[in-house]
């Protein structure tokens, strides 16, 4: 891969990194549905200028309920109830791990060895993270965060299974699922003067969390990553993806003084080996295969 096109890889994952830090400050200022609500708003007016992806709308609109609906819902909402920023990048790359396992069980797929340990190793540094997350972070909080993790592994399998072309045309197109429902679930829970109250009183704060999270998060995010994937194998693609954490933490320090517990840096240091593995195991065993094949 050139040098111009790693640098664009770290500069996506610096995008999503430090997504999760802009996301918290964002979160002060507005309840977690609703600003969720702003941002893929936001991201639809690019829906003139995208081409919809060849795909029947409704498998679009499934992918956007699991990846989008379900996936930042959980998430918006398991910030706004305590989740550390830091923490929470970490936790979502299971994600990865339920990926494995859903297509093993829905669409017959045969993970290597390689894949399957990263699941086991993944699953142990969830655990290790759940007993060492501190008594600062409620409980619901990470089970939320999971849940949004399993919620953006569902959309995974459904791009596989439904053969709907990734992309920034599948951001945009799919985000036709998330404003209304999302806004009418605020107007339930937090309700109709909570939320009156918010977009009247909306702070520059929020309105720049909402413009990086969907214009660099989402728009130029995906734009970049779409393109290294028409350019570059996945399996060279994928890897980078393990920065995400790494910047998610240093970002939650940095700006926010966030300091995670020994034992959750040691689970979450399990939880990115595991997805190592799983992200990097078909890889090595392609690999190991091409060199039996040359030295057999």
């Amino acid at each position: 891969m050139p040098l111009k096109d790693v640098l664009a890889a770290c500069l996506v994952m610096v995008l999503w990194g430090a997504n999760f830090v802009v996301i918290d400050w964002g979160l002060r200022d507005v309840p977690p549905l609703l600003f969720l609500t702003m941002r893929f708003g936001l991201v639809l007016l690019a829906l003139p200028f995208v081409p919809r992806p060849d795909a029947p709308l409704r498998s679009v609109l499934a992918v956007g309920a699991a990846m989008s609906l379900g996936q930042f819902g959980l998430l918006y909402t398991a910030l706004a109830l305590g989740m550390p920023p830091g923490l929470a990048s970490l936790v979502l790359q299971l994600q990865a791990v339920v990926t494995v396992v859903l297509a093993a069980a829905v669409l017959g797929e045969r993970p290597a060895l390689l894949q399957w340990t990263g699941v086991a190793l993944g699953v142990v540094g969830l655990g290790v993270v759940a007993l060492g997350r501190g008594g600062h972070v409620p409980l619901v909080a990470l089970v939320l965060i999971v849940g949004a993790a399993v919620s953006w592994a569902v959309g995974n399998v459904l791009v596989r299974r439904l053969e709907v072309p990734g992309g920034l045309g599948l951001t945009v197109w799919s985000a036709l699922v998330v404003p209304l429902p999302l806004l009418a679930l605020s107007l339930v829970l937090d309700g109709p003067a909570a939320v009156g109250h918010a977009l009247t009183q909306l702070t520059p704060a929020a309105w720049l969390s909402t413009l990086y999270t969907a214009v660099l998060a989402s728009l130029v995010g995906y734009g970049i990553w779409n393109r290294l994937l028409q350019h570059h194998p996945a399996s060279e693609v994928a890897p980078f993806t393990l920065l995400v954490p790494p910047v998610g933490i240093a970002a939650a320090w940095l700006v926010a003084g966030e300091r995670l517990t020994p034992t959750a840096l040691g689970g979450g240091a399990l939880l990115v080996l595991g997805v190592a593995l799983v992200v990097l195991g078909p890889r090595v065993r392609a690999a190991v295969r091409v060199r039996t094949g040359l030295t057999g």
